[in-house]
């Protein structure tokens, strides 16, 4: 029995699919957790068909898993609902061949829905999507793009148990040097690069500029600007899974963590945005060069007032805050600047017409389903109340200082989120308790986990 299908998708998508691609056999279908970690199942290619017509049943407490795959009960996703299933289905425009498999896949994304068809409102991307209409409801319309940074890595570590950056996949060599916007270093890893690049092409995203970037096997991927927010996000989490495939197939690790090598800065996921009205014009874009609009100010406004208590979202994990050092291009601060990497938000130089604001607090492993989401909805806090940013910064924002009413570690963001009436607002009442929950589980685990660093310390001295 065919089911409508509240996403969408219409099985003439998927039909047309498979006969473009007599030689697919399997699709691996995707949903996002709270962490921004594909589950699902891998079906094969008889079944996609039926998955267009009736979507696929899976259990609630997939959306109240932990970093480790474990249930959450805090969550109230697991037994509190008896585990029983929700209806997933595939979001339009997702279903992609995927690059260098054997035998031949594809992928799609899905979002979970009630049984009778409502969105599932656990569920990050359900969540992105409530924002986008509230802007639309406004008479806004969100775009923008993710920027990708990550680590190549070598499958061992070294001596000393740290990870060392991977050898080059061309000749075997090794680069222990920064090599920072080296376009030499980076012939050395063109074929994985040109393998992520058909990848990309494959699945239709618009993967631009490659940078080797500021630290020992360190890398940056730019992605094209989009009108669709969703589409933004749909796109850096799909070009992490194709990084970390074609890393694989080239006997390297694709590493996202924020902060793997501590000797060097981490790696970001600066999210580009502006606003678009109904004609399309972007209202973020001043008359002259410098003289700012009050929209482009109040928004800048929104996201500083609400920066701290959102920080969880921008730094979920243990290994997020470690990113956050002096002078390591990470911001410290709720600062705001022009064309200055130094702050946390950041008006970049260029053509007035592509006016946009770079948020820069977020690490690669944020979920970028809830990073946008949170700016959005600050952005809509700042206009709505018309907030004032407060003055620029010139110069070195580090010289600044931490604010000090910025959450300083990991349990203080979880505080500051589980307080915080504006992140329950932004998210949702049910996402918020799902995430809040998820992180509260994991710093629980981190902390009662004896690490190498602990004997090292304290074995022989105390």
């Amino acid at each position: 029995m065919t089911t409508p299908c509240p996403s969408g998708a219409t099985l003439a998508e998927a039909e047309a699919f498979l006969e473009a691609n007599p030689d697919i056999e399997a699709v691996d279908i995707l949903l996002h957790d709270s962490n921004g970690i594909g589950r699902g199942k891998i079906i094969r290619r008889h079944e996609l068909a039926s998955l267009y017509k009736s979507g696929r049943h899976m259990p609630i407490s997939i959306l109240g898993l932990d970093i480790c795959g474990e249930d959450v009960h805090e969550t109230g996703l697991i037994w509190d609902q008896g585990d029983g299933d929700l209806r997933a289905w595939p979001i339009p425009g997702t279903l992609k061949r995927l690059h260098n498999t054997t035998p031949p896949r594809a992928e799609v994304f899905m979002s979970l829905y009630e049984l009778d068809g409502t969105p599932m409102t656990s569920d990050p991307r359900h969540a992105l999507a409530r924002q986008v209409e509230l802007l639309a409801a406004e008479g806004l319309k969100p775009a923008g793009a993710f920027e990708l940074e990550f680590f190549l890595l070598a499958n061992e570590l070294d001596a000393d148990d740290k990870a060392q950056p991977a050898r080059d996949v061309l000749d075997g060599r090794r680069s222990h040097k920064t090599e920072v916007y080296s376009v030499d270093h980076l012939h050395g890893m063109l074929p994985l690069f040109s393998d992520v690049y058909k990848a990309a092409e494959l699945a239709g995203i618009k993967a631009e500029t490659l940078i080797s970037e500021y630290a020992p096997g360190q890398y940056e991927l730019t992605l094209h600007y989009r009108e669709d927010v969703l589409q933004a996000a749909d796109d850096l989490i799909r070009l992490k899974r194709i990084v970390r495939a074609q890393a694989r197939a080239h006997g390297v690790t694709a590493c996202f963590m924020a902060k793997p090598v501590e000797e060097y800065a981490g790696s970001g996921m600066h999210f580009h945005v502006s606003l678009q009205d109904r004609d399309g014009r972007n209202v973020f874009a001043e008359q002259e060069e410098g003289e700012w609009t009050e929209t482009v100010l109040h928004a800048i406004g929104g996201m500083r007032d609400t920066m701290a208590e959102s920080m969880l979202v921008f730094a979920p994990h243990a290994n997020s805050w470690r990113r956050f050092a002096n002078q390591s291009y990470a911001p410290i601060s709720t600062n705001w600047g022009v064309n200055n990497r130094s702050v946390a938000l950041r008006i970049p130089a260029g053509d007035i017409r592509a006016r946009r604001i770079e948020h820069r607090p977020s690490g690669v492993d944020a979920n970028p389903y809830l990073v946008a989401t949170t700016v959005l909805a600050a952005i809509r806090h700042g206009l709505k109340n018309r907030i004032d940013p407060g003055p620029e910064t010139i110069g070195n924002g580090y010289d600044e200082g931490q604010d000090d009413h910025m959450p300083r570690d990991w349990r203080t963001a979880i505080d500051a989120a589980r307080d915080s009436a504006f992140l329950k607002d932004a998210l949702g009442e049910d996402m918020h308790r799902t995430f809040v929950a998820v992180k509260a589980a994991e710093y629980a685990r981190v902390s009662r986990t004896v690490s190498k660093l602990d004997f090292d310390l304290y074995l022989h001295t105390v």
